[in-house]
């Protein structure tokens, strides 16, 4: 798209919003949401196609595996995820997260293309490993998108674009169940659901390596309105960022109680998340009487409210930010409403006496749905702590929150012996709603939305330091050779 090049110079400048509707920046963001989309699809598809490979009636290959086999097999992805989590997020902040990510997502997808073979010919211990090894090289996805999101998004559009992102995931899960659901069913059966993905993911890899940058400054094609603009939100100049990488403050990071608060909230929405997210296509078909092709569609319904309801909580987010109303405020808000109406909903699934299928998935869709809300409040709050290392925080934080990715699937599997009674089910509901309670409420109580003292590189990038590993403070306006940082409003 053509640029006009503004001729008036950067000192002194009013970091304003350029005049083209779509930009480098936009592209970026679009990039990382199909390759978050695909990572989920890589991710749930073993939800789905799981009942085909047990299913008596299956047209092919049918696997004799039983509850707690198929628990252990939903569960082993986060096995290898939370290994590599620490340490692509210092290599996200440190070396660069684009090249990072590329390369992460085209080994997992060549890793998941060997699931039916690898089934098949050596049952399923070698199909764990596979999950696990999926988990292993999928584990850069979020530091790197956070990373990426620091450096690219200015903070007046930071809930809309980072929602966004964030949200992908929920867009690749509402078109995976329905489309492994009628692939399975189909003559062409389970394995096509693994290679199609598959092949997406190479592709996008591919696509992502040549089209993506790690920063505005690197990308070859940038219109240089946009990039002032950008760096300029930011209060940042790369060429300094570049020649000298703030030092990680390990130890302030894990003594802070904001970025604790983050820990524990992030544990309990992925406990309530991945409890849905492995165990809602079983649930459709042994507690709601829908096949493995309808069970599919329907599961998707859930998240695709929640994929929608995503898109005006970001917007209504950031709105609340042009009228005054505090950061904090509004993330504690967004993640209320993100974690305590889907707890209420649990209850409702287990105090409601009926068995209409049409009441009980409506009151599903409304549950999952609104945990979108989350994407505009714990999950972009790393950002507000510290934009230098927002990339090595949500390293540490999903390194933690995932074990409960691992904890969820088998606490399902020891309560749920057979799916087919409701009261089991019942059971599993009334947990996740506490989880859900509890750790947002100690996000209410200790959260924070500042940048943190500890962050002061993030204000510099190297520009001025005292001492290695220590930025120098300044004033929000320099003098009249420096760059002016201009306040939008963000406390």
């Amino acid at each position: 798209m053509p640029c006009k090049v503004e001729t008036t110079p950067l000192l002194g400048q009013n970091f304003s919003p350029p005049t083209e509707k779509l930009g480098t920046r936009h592209v970026q963001i679009l990039l990382m949401f199909l390759g978050i989309a695909i990572a989920y699809a890589i991710r749930i598809c073993m939800s789905v196609t799981i009942i085909a490979m047990t299913d008596p009636k299956a047209p092919i290959t049918r696997f004799n595996w039983d509850s707690k086999t198929n628990s252990l097999i939903l569960s082993s992805f986060f096995w290898g995820y939370i290994v590599t989590q620490v340490p692509s997020g210092y290599i996200a902040n440190t070396r660069g997260a684009h090249k990072l990510l590329s390369c992460g997502m085209f080994l997992c997808s060549l890793v998941n293309s060997l699931i039916p073979a690898v089934a098949m010919c050596y049952g399923w211990p070698a199909v764990i490993c596979c999950r696990a090894a999926t988990g292993l090289t999928q584990a850069c996805l979020y530091p790197c998108a956070q990373t990426l999101l620091s450096r690219w998004v200015p903070p007046a559009e930071r809930a809309r674009l980072g929602s966004l992102v964030m949200n992908a995931g929920t867009f690749g899960m509402v078109l995976t169940l329905p489309v492994s659901g009628v692939l399975c069913a189909s003559r062409l059966g389970w394995p096509s659901v693994f290679y199609l993905i598959s092949a997406c993911g190479v592709a996008w890899s591919i696509l992502f390596f040549y089209l993506g940058s790690d920063m505005p400054s690197e990308h070859p094609t940038i219109c240089p309105n946009e990039m002032r603009y950008i760096d300029g939100s930011l209060g940042r100049l790369d060429k300094a960022s570049r020649s000298e990488k703030p030092r990680v403050p390990w130890k302030a990071i894990l003594t802070s109680f904001p970025m604790w608060a983050i820990v524990i909230v992030h544990s309990g929405s992925n406990w309530g998340f991945y409890v849905l997210f492995t165990q809602m296509p079983t649930y459709m078909k042994y507690v709601l009487s829908f096949d493995v092709q309808h069970s599919g569609l329907v599961s998707a319904l859930p998240y695709l409210a929640m994929w929608l309801i995503g898109f005006p909580i970001s917007w209504l987010s950031d709105f609340a930010l042009r009228k005054g109303v505090s950061v904090e405020c509004v993330r504690k808000l967004s993640n209320t409403i993100g974690l305590w109406l889907p707890a209420a909903g649990m209850l409702v699934l287990v105090f409601i006496e009926t068995t209409d299928k049409t009441v009980l998935v409506t009151i599903l869709v409304i549950a999952v749905g609104f945990n979108s809300a989350t994407t505009s409040g714990y999950q972009i709050n790393h950002i507000d702590l510290s934009t230098a290392f927002a990339g090595t925080m949500i390293s540490i934080t999903n390194s933690i929150a995932n074990v409960f990715g691992i904890i969820a699937p088998l606490v399902c599997g020891v309560i749920i012996k057979d799916p087919t009674i409701v009261s089991q089910w019942h059971t599993v509901f009334y947990i996740s709603a506490a989880v859900y309670f509890f750790t947002n409420l100690v996000f209410i109580i200790f959260g924070k939305a500042e940048t943190q003292s500890w962050s002061e590189p993030d204000i510099l990038h190297g520009l001025s330091r005292d001492r290695p590993g220590r930025a120098s403070r300044v004033p929000t306006v320099l003098d009249s050779s420096s760059v002016v940082v201009v306040d939008h409003g963000l406390k």
